[in-house]
């Protein structure tokens, strides 16, 4: 049962209990008014008191139950008001709730969304690493190398991450034409695709030199993500135990 009803049944208990009181209090006090009158007037007028009592005789039958009748209208009246009162607000307070725990859920799914995006931005860096120890060359002092050492490991890491690039992303150039060659960019092209330089006055078609071909993938096979507490992680260290 859920707290609209609940507080439903208890406050018509109270209120038919706090009305019931009230209107023995008025019949009592009418009675006994009425008693009260017929002894003052007993020593003054015989006949008086004789239509006291005869009043008294004919009206308690009926104000009795009229008076109940009235007081277990008003019962049922105030009774409805407080009902209807109290539901609308447990409505709102059950309604809050859930709003309040979806915003809440709503919080925890955008942060979750956030460090998922970091962790894929680093995912990539994670591949290259893997593949081609990019991560390690970048971290390298080539000051201690000679210039044919260190063009031996670029050649292999290049040839590395060349492969793992073709392998997931397929790469192919946004302008498939030779850099330095003029071309013309016809209305409605796309602003990511295409950025301009230079002069740009007017409306297109522009004319213009390719100073770089662009690149897109030819197709979006990422690698699996795996899973990590820490996604600031972009490869684990490795321990070799003997």
């Amino acid at each position: 049962m859920d707290m609209s009803k609940k507080f439903a049944q208890r406050s018509f208990l109270v209120i038919i209990g706090f009305m019931a009181v009230l209107m023995l209090g008025v019949d009592a006090g009418v009675y006994f008014g009425v008693e009260k009158l017929l002894h003052l007037l007993a020593s003054d007028s015989w006949d008086g008191v004789r239509l006291l009592k005869l009043v008294s005789i004919n009206f308690f039958p009926w104000f009795v139950p009229v008076s109940g009748a009235v007081f277990l209208l008003f019962t049922l009246i105030l009774w409805l008001m407080v009902k209807g009162s109290a539901a609308s607000v447990f409505k709102e307070k059950t309604v809050a709730q859930p709003l309040k725990r979806e915003g809440k859920k709503d919080a925890a799914d955008l942060r979750i969304e956030q460090e998922r995006r970091r962790r894929v931005f680093l995912h990539l860096l994670s591949v290259l690493q893997r593949e081609g120890r990019l991560l390690d060359f970048f971290d390298e002092d080539l000051s201690l190398y000679e210039d044919e050492e260190i063009g031996a490991a670029v050649r292999s890491i290049q040839e590395d991450c060349k492969k793992t690039i073709a392998k997931y992303l397929a790469l192919k150039p946004v302008i498939d034409k030779a850099e330095g060659e003029e071309i013309v960019v016809e209305q409605g092209f796309d602003p990511d695709a295409i950025k301009l330089t230079g002069n740009v006055t007017g409306n297109p078609p522009f004319k213009g030199l390719l100073r770089h071909r662009g690149w897109k993938a030819g197709k979006r096979e990422i690698p699996k993500l795996s899973d990590v507490l820490d996604a600031a992680i972009i490869v684990p260290a490795e321990v070799e135990i003997n």
